[in-house]
């Protein structure tokens, strides 16, 4: 969970307590440019995949408490690495080549960003459906649910207490997964102002231009989570909504807990700055 001063991981040892890391974040995540339009966006990516892999790299040590090993961070961060690679190529590098093989026939740098961001949106649609099958991406997926149902129930005000927090929703609208989709749709906007060059100039526009996608879209759920009772915006907020039935899943009183945890110690962190 992360606060305006600090971020908290709540992780479940194998013998069934809490353990929970405290990071204090960086003026790089919490200072002038984070708050800056446009430039916040690759901000908060940057900032989500470093301490995502910060987490995760204390969440495994801690599970491993018992086996007394422990994973190393350079391990992580090349994890992380081949990851970013494959997303590229996978969720950017594949539609438009596929995309390329109709190129002949398509005179309209419109219709090919269209036709190539349908390809991407479908990809990153089954790509998530694939997943959501495996054991224990699910109960990742249900943990993600807690999280969101804490977050809904704070900004709602009622107490942080497992039996309040329940009836909350497990979407929610600054959702990753809707920014995904965003991106997605936002990318064939951009993508269609760069023309019908040759395919190299094609390849590389769409890797340089992932820093300023990722800002635009993170400013349309920025907007919308700030205009959320507006027809207009429910109804462009609605299809990330609805994909985020894939990313999570009902938690159950233990992952609850440990959502909590985190969120709690995170409240009381910034209540302890503001005074």
């Amino acid at each position: 969970m992360r606060g305006q001063k600090a971020m908290v991981t709540a992780v479940r040892r194998p013998g069934g307590g809490l353990a929970l890391d405290t990071q204090l974040l960086a003026g790089f995540y919490s200072g002038r440019l984070r708050r800056t339009p446009l430039i916040r966006g690759v901000i908060v990516l940057i900032e989500a995949l470093v301490l995502g892999i910060r987490s995760l790299l204390y969440s495994a040590n801690v599970s491993l408490e018992e086996e007394e090993a422990e994973i190393s961070g350079w391990f992580v961060w090349l994890l992380l690495a081949v990851s970013m690679a494959v997303a590229v190529v996978l969720f950017f590098m594949a539609p438009l080549f596929l995309a390329n093989l109709i190129k002949p026939y398509i005179t309209s740098a419109l219709v090919f960003s269209l036709v190539e961001g349908l390809i991407r949106v479908a990809i990153f649609v089954i790509y998530l459906s694939l997943i959501s099958m495996v054991p224990d991406i699910k109960r990742y997926f249900a943990y993600h649910g807690a999280e969101h149902k804490s977050i809904n129930a704070y900004e709602a005000g009622v107490p942080l207490e497992i039996e309040a927090v329940k009836k909350y929703s497990t979407a929610h609208r600054r959702c990753g997964t809707s920014f995904l989709f965003v991106v997605l749709i936002i990318a064939i906007i951009v993508f269609a102002l760069v023309g019908l060059p040759g395919l190299g100039l094609l390849i590389l526009s769409r890797i340089l231009l992932i820093p300023v996608i990722a800002g635009l879209g993170y400013e349309v759920i920025y907007f919308s989570a700030n205009h959320a009772d507006n027809p207009v915006v429910r109804v462009i907020a609605a299809p990330g909504l609805l994909l985020q039935s894939l990313t999570t899943r009902e938690p159950d009183d233990s992952q609850l807990e440990v959502a909590l945890a985190a969120l709690s110690r995170a409240v009381e962190l910034d209540q302890e700055e503001a005074t």
